[in-house]
């Protein structure tokens, strides 16, 4: 795990950053400033929009009202009470709040949206943007609302609240309402004007933010699910000729080679590979293991590369092109490339979740492992590992229920202004959830292939395998008799979100 020192500031720029600066920023707690040269860029956008206004030329969402009111026009003097009452009236989101580190990251994506400068925003509101995230201002932001397009609207105004001192936030665990909040960090309230309301709220930060994380933690799922099957395949006895290098370059794959390669290397020197004498190949759930978890992983790649284009993209509308002078109305607000993007991580995570679990079926069913069943010495007086496949088998049912894609639904809204929606925040919530039933999947089935281990005659293990036993036996014991389980799954299901059982694997 990267260790963030407290003086190595994140310089954004609107340029580069990347989905593990977004991590560092959210979780670790990385201060971060900004570049001079986006300061330049929106100074000189913030200029633009002024003269823009001064000028009385009708533009959307300066000196126009929203959505289906952009035929009504404003005058110079109401244009403040506009932006204004945009925050007030579009803080309608609703359910719980998302937690911290979520907020953190919707906060850090959408600043750095507006440091690319095309945003027309004041540079001072980014400023306290840095503020709230270097001294732990936290705006409480609800988790529905947002349709995912036009931006994450309603979510997004309850961030922008705060920023004029209203709303609720947290300061220091917490929670306070905007004023207090600011006044807890010496901080002033801004005054919004020109594009100022519009420019925080009309961008796709909280899908982005939200789906991000995910992404980070679906990482570190599939690198465990490798770890699990390479763990239960030497369980099982399973036959190393099916990870052989020439058979997966010649489907020409690239997710299915390289775990074809990891599944090699974390079984190298594994006394229990090609030990079993009544048959010549396995099942599928361990003989496609390259197949199917590559197919995640080329997936996955496929998304890292939508949400790193993204995190560093100009999302909100009107774009103010400084150079050209010129305010043009667009719709990169519009979510559709998020939302399928997360839909289809969300399918891939299922599938790891799915395999997973027909490979616990097999180490705790008699009649296909041939191990006590399961895995428990006594059956009958103790159930053992029984409820544990059973909770896989619940968890791998519901994923299959979320994986269903959000993007194909639409529904209008804004007087049928906003005719087509994304749904890409509601995709990004639902593969959140997806990948943590899956790291609980993944968990039961590490529990399940240690054991199975420590049921046979000891044998040398795999190079990474034996790492990845020795974890996984320093978190918990061996299962001699019958004990509540759920504290158990969820102490591997933490090794994995923090990464170590990653770290075990591939030192």
């Amino acid at each position: 795990m990267k260790l963030v020192k407290e003086h190595d500031t994140l310089v954004i720029n609107g340029e580069d950053l990347t989905l593990e600066d977004v991590r560092e920023v959210a979780v670790d707690g990385r201060k971060i400033a900004i570049a001079a040269e986006a300061r330049e860029r929106m100074e000189a956008s913030y200029a633009l929009v002024g003269e823009i206004l001064r000028s009385g030329e009708p533009i959307y969402g300066i000196s126009t009202g929203f959505g289906e009111f952009s035929r009504v026009y404003l005058s110079y003097d109401q244009n403040i009470q506009l932006q204004l009452n945009l925050i007030r009236s579009h803080a309608s989101g609703t359910g719980k709040p998302f937690d911290e580190k979520t907020v953190r990251a919707i906060m850090l994506l959408r600043l750095n949206a507006l440091c690319v400068g095309y945003s027309g925003i004041n540079p001072d509101i980014a400023d306290l943007l840095v503020s709230f995230l270097n001294l732990g201002v936290t705006p409480i932001i609800p988790e529905q609302g947002s349709l995912g397009a036009s931006g994450d609207l309603a979510n997004l105004a309850h961030m922008s609240l705060v920023l004029v001192g209203e709303g609720r936030a947290t300061v220091d665990g917490i929670e306070m309402d905007g004023r207090e909040a600011l006044a807890r960090r010496n901080l002033i309230p801004v005054r919004l004007c020109g594009k100022d309301g519009l420019a925080l709220i009309n961008g796709t930060a909280v899908m982005l933010g939200v789906g991000t994380l995910a992404y980070l933690e679906a990482e570190d799922v599939f690198y465990a699910a490798n770890g699990a099957a390479a763990l239960s395949f030497e369980a099982l006895h399973g036959f190393k000729g099916a990870y052989d290098r020439r058979i997966h370059e010649l489907r020409r794959k690239q997710g299915q080679i390289e775990v074809a390669s990891m599944m090699r290397g974390l079984l190298e020197g594994s006394d229990y590979t090609d030990s079993r004498l009544n048959d010549v190949q396995d099942a599928y759930t361990l003989r496609c293991v390259p197949q199917v978890h590559g197919a995640s992983h080329d997936a996955m790649r496929y998304v890292r590369e939508v949400l790193q284009s993204e995190a560093n993209a100009v999302t909100d509308n009107p774009l103010v092109f400084s150079e050209t002078g010129e305010v043009i109305s667009g719709g990169n607000f519009h979510g559709q490339p998020l939302a399928l993007a997360f839909d289809f991580l969300g399918i891939a995570v299922a599938e790891l979740a799915n395999i997973s679990e027909r490979r616990t079926e097999r180490l705790v069913n008699p009649q296909l492992s041939g191990l006590p069943a399961f895995l428990v010495k006594n059956g009958g007086v103790q159930s053992g590992f029984m409820i544990a496949q059973y909770v896989a088998a619940s968890l791998v049912s519901e994923n299959k229920v979320l994986a269903h894609p959000a993007s194909v639904d639409s529904i209008p809204s804004s007087a049928n202004k906003e005719d087509h929606v994304s749904m890409g925040a509601f995709a990004a919530r639902k593969v959140g959830t997806i990948v943590a039933n899956t790291r609980r999947v993944i968990a039961i089935e590490l529990m399940c292939a240690a054991q199975a281990i420590d049921l046979q005659e000891r044998r040398q293990l795999g190079k990474g395998t034996r790492r990845l036993y020795e974890l996984v036996r320093r978190t918990i014991p061996f299962l001699s008799e019958d004990r509540p389980l759920s504290g158990d799954i969820e102490m591997i299901a933490d090794l994995i979100a923090g990464g170590y059982v990653k770290d075990a694997l591939y030192l």
